[in-house]
């Protein structure tokens, strides 16, 4: 099986760029070694699907949330669809990497660290650079695209990096943060996006906990019929959800 085979297919099932990447060429300081999931690791086939437009830019996050959920049950499926693939063609082994969530949520990283840094692994794979935002510009989908992966067996090469530098370094996604967790250049303050990005997530989750024990029993009766409190609990059976797409909007590379 080689390259061309798995990209087709790959296609075939909806990606709309599919790229590979020798298992040397991925570094990442903060993510665990590979190997910790698949000891014979040689490669990476990462998947990447474009986000819709009408989606991201709309004003109602609910949509957009909603859209991107869509797309990230895509690339589970496909990614399961993909390794069984590759198992059955050859005598190697696959594992899929999760789009996204569950996280490891011990110490020391809380959850803010990937099993497989997937943007790393896309720009390993030949498939963009990272932009001042910090997110994976793609040439033919900018900012706007999301990327799944398997760690394979299979010793496939790398794909040719992109070399030009796709951002222009024009500060609009810095601007349009919200929270500001891009004032810094080369870093994003996790906690400051994930305080806009998910509101209800884990964290708003234990700050309106904790308002809730101080609270008197009739402010509890009250907090329990409050709108944040409701979409706490919409949350906790919904899954993860992201309600600012502002630097992938802001981003004009490729677009």
């Amino acid at each position: 099986m080689d390259k061309d085979e798995i990209r087709d297919y790959g296609m075939e099932l909806g990606a709309d760029v599919v790229g590979f990447a020798d298992i040397a060429d991925y570094r990442s300081e903060r993510s665990p070694d590979p190997k910790t999931i698949l000891p014979g690791v040689r490669s990476m086939v990462v998947l990447g699907y474009r986000e819709i437009h009408g989606a991201i830019e709309s004003e109602n996050k609910r949509i957009s949330m909603t859209t991107r959920m869509g797309m990230m049950e895509l690339g589970l499926k496909n990614n399961y669809l993909m390794t069984r693939y590759i198992e059955r063609g050859t005598e190697t082994k696959a594992v899929s990497v999760p789009p996204s969530y569950p996280l490891d949520m011990d110490l020391p990283y809380m959850g803010s660290v990937g099993d497989v840094s997937l943007r790393h692994a896309a720009v390993a794979a030949g498939l963009g650079v990272f932009g001042r935002h910090n997110i994976v510009i793609n040439p033919r989908f900018g900012t706007r695209i999301v990327f799944t992966a398997i760690l394979s067996e299979l010793p496939l090469s790398s794909d040719p990096k992109v070399e030009e530098d796709l951002c222009n370094d024009c500060g609009l996604c810095v601007e349009a943060c919200p929270a500001g967790a891009l004032n810094e250049e080369g870093k994003t303050d996790f906690m400051k996006c994930l305080k806009i990005s998910q509101p209800y997530g884990i964290g708003g989750l234990i700050r309106y906990h904790y308002k809730m024990i101080d609270a008197t029993d009739e402010m509890k009766k009250e907090m329990l019929r409050d709108p944040k409190f409701l979409n706490l609990y919409q949350a906790q059976f919904i899954g993860f959800q992201y309600f600012c797409f502002k630097c992938m909007e802001a981003c004009p590379a490729c677009i």
